[in-house]
């Protein structure tokens, strides 16, 4: 712990309290590490534009992994330095098998514009993917009938009721259709009961964001530090040396980790305070 060089965190049910604001105590943390020339990251599902709705540009961040890891923003220097889209046959791939199976799904922009979407309508009505649409209503459009992806995309995403044998065959099934591809699970954080399963080229990870920053800034990955809630944190997780999950995150992952209080109880700062003691 005394040799940390790089703390990540993630945003929504770990750093965030559940109203998205940020405490005092988390704050003054943030502060404390950059004291001690630790390098700060964002670790998030987020997309960049997301990002920026609930962390502004005086929070003293170093690094935004978005996206699950899609791409790395500077910060500081507030300009975009990576991102990893799948191509256009592997975006077409699955547009075509997802019409034809009759799911309702999104489709988003490459990063890191990837907060504008597409989105079509399947057979199944879906209050969380309605939801969803409502809170994304400004940037979604429609997917035209006949639809062509003449650029490549950042991401899919599909909704589904939590039941662990669906989520299952449903990763099976789409990392099947082409090689390029990964599913991440995430668990909804809108409305409890539902899987985001979401589709992205298959090197995308908040890990492997991490992981780039630490080749950028002559990091050594056992000095590293991490802290989440989610399954989608699991990469990250698995990647830093030393590393955090919130007593609020699913009972099923929170043996892997320490456990830190939840996130409405300063998980942060509960969690790096022994870097700052």
């Amino acid at each position: 712990m005394r040799n940390i060089k790089l703390v990540a965190t993630d945003l929504d049910g770990t750093f965030l309290r559940n109203d998205r604001s940020i405490s005092a105590v988390n704050l003054e943390a943030l502060h404390l590490l950059g004291s001690r020339n630790i390098t700060r990251v964002v670790a998030t599902g987020r997309n960049l534009h997301k990002v920026t709705e609930v962390i502004g540009s005086h929070v003293p961040f170093d690094f935004i992994v978005y996206s699950s890891g899609a791409g790395v923003y500077n910060w500081k220097e507030q300009r975009n330095i990576f991102t990893q889209n799948m191509n256009t046959e592997s975006a077409g791939k699955l547009h075509d098998h997802f019409v034809g199976k009759r799911y309702s799904f999104c489709a988003f922009n490459a990063a890191p514009g990837n907060h504008i979407l597409w989105y079509h309508q399947g057979s199944k009505e879906c209050n969380e993917f309605n939801r969803y649409l409502t809170h994304h209503h400004a940037f979604a459009k429609p997917l035209p009938r006949k639809f062509t992806f003449n650029h490549p995309l950042s991401q899919f995403l599909l909704i589904i009721p939590e039941h662990e044998v669906t989520f299952s065959m449903l990763k099976s099934e789409i990392e099947s259709i082409c090689s390029e591809i990964r599913v991440i699970r995430s668990s909804s954080p809108v409305t409890n009961g539902f899987i985001w399963v979401e589709v992205f080229h298959r090197q995308v990870s908040k890990g492997n964001g991490v992981r780039l920053i630490c080749n950028l800034k002559g990091i050594n990955p056992e000095d590293t530090f991490g802290i989440g809630n989610d399954y989608n944190d699991l990469d990250l997780l698995e990647f830093t040396a030393c590393s955090y999950i919130t007593d609020n995150a699913p009972e099923e992952i929170k043996g892997r980790f320490i456990t830190a209080p939840s996130n409405e109880d300063d998980a942060f700062a509960s969690a790096v305070g022994y870097l700052l003691s």
